[in-house]
């Protein structure tokens, strides 16, 4: 765990201009970008990147979008982070609820970034950490650098504590909001919640969806309040509450269950797409 800590204390994304060329070369560098073709959306293309850090390893990113967003949405993954984010485009681990409506973001004009695990770490216990705070800002920095629209943070179940993490060390100025959905708010494995992120510091407009529906023991829907009352310099918090779902994991706080969303994406997204439109539009 220290080792990997350490690692990620050094990882600081360099931002050169990045280019979106088909075709790629071997090596990583920061315009290596590789064009995957998407079906039935509306997106044209979704683009892989590797972004170089300072340690000498690589930040991989998913980006879809559109053609012209209206702001771009980094998405924070919960569970232990690794998407399995191939060269080609495919996903190993597709389940979680931010990567599986990707298409139903840009579909309604967002772009959308999603950060894979460095070097497939579990991230598990790390996301409330000064470091993992920097690396948010860094991938904040590269959605800036990609399209001159309003960022916002997104986070789902254990995501949720690197999103407050990342919006309590960034402002007005870098990030236009920041999403929390079915946040872990009670400790279990992995020994942090969304207290430990230092809610008290974000100072952006804020939204909390709760499941009245989602049975996950580190996210009970009736913390919601609880958590937006935390963001008390926050100058805009609200707290949507959605209900249902369908029942495919045996585990409550599995991807597939109304922790995660399945079965109402289109109701969830509508829901927060309705907020970021009121907040972009200011």
């Amino acid at each position: 765990m220290n080792r990997i800590l350490r690692a990620i204390s050094l990882a600081t994304i360099a931002l050169a201009p990045l280019s979106v060329s088909f075709a790629l070369p071997p090596q990583h560098d920061a315009s290596n970008s590789t064009a995957v073709a998407s079906e039935a959306s509306p997106v044209p293309v979704e683009r892989v990147f590797d972004l170089p850090l300072s340690n000498g390893s690589h930040q991989r990113v998913l980006y879809s979008a559109p053609t012209s967003p209206k702001a771009i949405i980094v998405m924070m993954p919960g569970g232990a982070g690794d998407v399995g984010i191939e060269r080609d485009g495919d996903l190993r681990h597709d389940n979680n609820f931010v990567v599986r409506t990707r298409q139903l973001w840009v579909s309604r004009g967002y772009a959308v970034l999603i950060p894979d695990a460095v070097d497939g770490a579990n991230l598990r216990g790390m996301r409330s950490s000064p470091a993992f705070a920097a690396l948010v800002g860094d991938l904040v920095s590269f959605a800036h650098a990609k399209s001159a629209t309003p960022v916002f943070l997104l986070g789902t179940s254990q995501g949720s504590i690197a999103a407050m993490n990342g919006a309590a060390h960034l402002d007005a100025t870098q990030l236009a909001g920041v999403v929390l959905t079915e946040s872990v708010s009670r400790l279990g494995g992995s020994h942090e919640t969304v207290f430990q992120a230092d809610p008290q510091d974000v100072r952006v407009p804020a939204l909390v969806v709760a499941n009245h529906d989602d049975r996950c023991s580190v996210a009970p829907p009736e913390d919601a309040p609880r958590i937006a009352a935390a963001m008390s310099n926050s100058p805009q918090v609200r707290v949507l509450y959605v209900s249902g779902g369908v029942e495919q994991s045996r585990n409550p706080c599995g991807s597939l269950t109304p922790h995660g969303y399945d079965g109402i994406e289109q109701q969830v997204v509508d829901g927060i797409a309705s907020w970021m439109g009121g907040i972009a539009v200011r």
